[in-house]
Order: C-alpha cells, then structure tokens, then sequence
C-alpha cells in the first residue's frame, strides 16, 4: 500500500529535486561555456546558462518531482521565478553577511548560500509552486488508528 505524505518532508520527492538541480546546473554551466566560447562575455553567458538552467529545472520539477500532470498553467511558472527569485535573494544574502562579517572568496560560505537557497526552493515548489491538481492527489492514503484507509482525492483549481 502506498502512503503519501501530506508534508513537503517527502524523502524520494527530495531526492528527485536533488537530481533535477544537478541536470539543471550541468546544463546551465554548459551554456555558460558555450557563451563564452562565443564571446557573449560573462554578465550575458551567465544569465543565459541560469535562464536555461531555470527553464529545464521548471519542466522536470513539474513533471518528475512534483508530477503535475494537470497541463500548463501560467500562473506556476510565474510563481516557480518568484520562488527563484526569493531563493536567490537569500542564497545573496548569506553570501554578503558573511561578506560583512568580514568572510572574503571562502568557498564555504557559497556553500551555505547553496544550502539555503536549495532549501527555501524546495519548499516553496512544495507549498507555493506545484500544488493541487496532481496526479499524487488521486492516490492519496492516510494512517488511522485501526489501520489505513483511502482518502478520497480532492480536487481544487
């Protein structure tokens, strides 16, 4: 029997959102590469290798990860950059407090900005971006006392 948790704690959902950021940096990386090779310079490259990067990790997160299968809904996407946007924003913000705290090019500190940042990602795909109208809901089990039981599928628009 399976059982779905209704928390974004959801260990193999994680780990497919893991493999999702590695595919979606190794492409963003080789379109930077690929930039720079043909001499759009750093500011244009980067951006470029980000954007596709964002674009490949959109599409897999919302059919692998999250496993929207309700169709394309502007909205999501709109709210995956927002999530993006406040991720980044925080991944800087750690970067410049320790910049503050007098920390200088210490690759551990990009490293906890990483960490942060996959983490407030994660969660705000989980409970802001690809909710509701899956096809996880249709299959949903929770655990009673007397043992499980189906819980039937709501659907919300």
């Amino acid at each position: 029997m399976r059982m779905w948790s209704s928390l974004p704690f959801d260990v193999p959902r994680m780990l497919r959102f893991g493999a999702v950021g590695l595919f979606n940096t190794a492409l963003g990386y080789a379109v930077i590469l690929a930039g720079l090779a043909l001499g759009l310079g750093d500011i244009v490259a980067n951006a470029s290798g980000y954007a596709a990067g964002l674009v490949l990790g959109f599409f897999l997160n919302r059919q692998w990860t999250f496993r929207r299968a309700d169709g394309f809904r502007p909205g999501t996407a709109l709210r995956y950059g927002s999530v993006f946007l406040v991720a980044y924003s925080i991944n800087l913000a750690v970067v410049i407090a320790a910049r503050s705290a007098g920390i200088f090019e210490n690759p551990l500190v990009h490293l906890a900005g990483i960490c942060v940042y996959s983490v407030v990602f994660y969660l705000g795909s989980a409970r802001f971006v690809f909710v509701g109208g899956g096809d996880d809901s249709a299959d949903r089990t929770v655990r009673v006392a007397d043992g499980p039981r189906r819980q039937p599928a709501s659907r919300t628009p």
